[in-house]
């Protein structure tokens, strides 16, 4: 005799989405368009928008590479939790060092989740003009320092799931990209 709870388990099937990128590379507008288009075929979704993990979760963490680092792996272990127990975790976080994002990857290896990294891979001269929190031109004006991708290091995922140009093509067109591949993969 199966149990209902088990039978409910064994058809959600979660997953971390895990959006790298620059800032205002577009991770975070992608991640909402793509949460939209899974919460109408009946997902769980959440998103976990740096800015508020940073906010919440992180308060009192700097941008150092140690602190970077933290962060990174308290949003990993949040985003396993939740794609553990059904919910397609969508995570739109810089992640700058490629160490940091391999641990979490690890992590869900181990725990035998679903982890799909996709890179979104906006070129600077792009994301500084599109400067959605104006990190670019305080950068340029002096007031900021330790800006990833201009003055502090952003490594590049050199395999990472998917490859979206996100300055080649619409927000939706970058969700379907995401969406499609989840779906290759059983998770849409």
């Amino acid at each position: 005799m199966t149990d209902n709870r088990e039978v409910q388990e064994k058809q959600v099937t979660g997953a971390t989405i895990w959006l790298t990128g620059l800032p205002s590379a577009g991770k975070t507008t992608i991640a909402y368009e793509l949460a939209g288009r899974l919460r109408e075929e009946g997902h769980r979704v959440e998103v976990l928008d740096g800015d508020e993990i940073r906010e919440f979760l992180s308060a009192g963490l700097g941008f150092t590479r140690e602190d970077r680092h933290t962060n990174v792996q308290r949003i990993g272990f949040v985003a396993e939790l939740l794609a553990s127990n059904g919910v397609k975790a969508l995570v739109p976080v810089i992640a700058p060092y490629a160490d940091s994002r391999e641990a979490v990857r690890k992590r869900h290896q181990q725990e035998g989740t679903a982890y799909v990294e996709v890179h979104v891979a906006t070129p600077v001269e792009v994301c500084s003009v599109r400067d959605v929190k104006g990190l670019y031109a305080k950068q340029a004006a002096g007031e900021i320092s330790g800006l990833t991708g201009v003055d502090d290091p952003y490594e590049e995922p050199e395999t990472p799931d998917l490859r979206i140009e996100s300055h080649h093509q619409t927000v939706r067109e970058s969700a379907d990209a995401v969406h499609a591949l989840l779906a290759e993969r059983g998770l849409a």
